[in-house]
């Protein structure tokens, strides 16, 4: 009982800390927010015109920020469907089978009825021991979230969720609207940060504000490009960053091109085939995360079916972690 209490007091305080680098960001966001809006545009600029043309702009900017923020943290992850949880016969019977070649077949004849097209990098059937669930394609459990999530990019600490099929394009589109945000922030405050250093207006609040204003805006500028470009390459060739690490694994082998339809159609699989709505935070991805579209569509029928393979250990997922925490943080 004592080491279930101490179990279960460490979950909690790690939930807890989960949520520190995002208060951060919603300090850094409000900050900015009075620091742009009272002390620079009410009480620095003076040309009624400028001020309000900075103001309208800037609101535009900072709510779309907001927005996709807000989306990219609170949309939950998408998991596997029921059909690809095991049965509660096929869960008992699995359980009780202490041969491991019976093991396999069950596992094998769960996944003959599923769409599932991708193997573990040994060749197995994708199974979450945890999760009791063949995974599908592209799916990946995350020990953080204790869960498996389709489509899974990446647990990220800056919105405290994972980024996968259901927030992916929110996730994107934070990314974008933090750097117009920066860029407009920066670009407008630039002209006033000259002028108090070079002495042209009284010392005061406002100096202090605007000056940390430009540091700031440029320091996320640089650190948000940087991984924008990595998200925009990745769209581009149609894979996800755990992807981008390990290829992944069809009846022929590794293909890292094995979902890249192309760049149009790449897109759209992200923010869907009405352009008017792409940078909406609307979900308009493409399907139900559970299946996806094939560089190779002659691919028809499941390679499950091919040959017995062995079940693959729910853990697997965990060593890709240490492999992008670095570019995650």
């Amino acid at each position: 009982l004592l080491k279930m209490a101490l179990s279960r007091g460490l979950r909690c305080c790690q939930r807890i800390f989960s949520w520190i680098p995002v208060i951060i960001i919603t300090m850094v966001m409000l900050w900015s927010y009075y620091a742009y809006v009272f002390e620079l545009c009410l009480f620095t600029i003076t040309n009624g015109f400028e001020k309000v043309a900075y103001l309208a702009v800037f609101h535009v900017c900072f709510v779309m920020f907001v927005w996709t923020y807000w989306k990219s943290i609170f949309t939950p992850p998408s998991q596997p469907s029921k059909q690809f949880h095991m049965s509660y016969s096929d869960k008992e019977r699995y359980e009780n089978e202490e041969r491991s070649e019976v093991q396999k077949q069950i596992l094998l004849d769960i996944a003959k009825r599923l769409p599932v097209y991708t193997r573990s990098a040994s060749g197995a059937v994708r199974f979450c021991d945890r999760c009791q669930v063949i995974k599908p394609d592209r799916c990946h459990h995350c020990s953080l979230c204790e869960m498996c999530v389709l489509k899974m990019d990446h647990h990220c600490p800056w919105v405290n969720n994972c980024i996968g099929f259901s927030n992916y394009k929110f996730f994107l589109l934070f990314l974008t609207y933090a750097i117009v945000y920066c860029v407009f922030v920066a670009s407008t405050v630039l002209q006033y940060f000259i002028k108090f250093w070079a002495g042209e207006l009284p010392n005061g609040h406002a100096k202090f504000h605007v000056l940390f204003l430009l540091f700031v805006a440029l320091m996320f500028f640089v650190s948000l490009m940087f991984l924008f470009g990595y998200h925009c390459w990745l769209v581009a060739k149609n894979r996800s960053t755990l992807e981008a690490f390990q290829y992944p694994t069809f009846h022929n082998g590794p293909d890292k091109n094995g979902f890249n339809l192309g760049f149009l159609k790449n897109l759209q699989q992200v923010f869907g085939e009405d352009r008017k709505y792409w940078f909406i935070p609307t979900f308009t991805s493409l399907g139900d995360g559970h299946f996806f579209p094939m560089r190779f569509q002659g691919e028809s029928r499941n390679p499950l079916l091919a040959n017995e393979e062995q079940c693959e250990d729910g853990g697997s997922d965990e060593e890709n972690y240490s492999k992008i925490i670095s570019l995650t943080l």
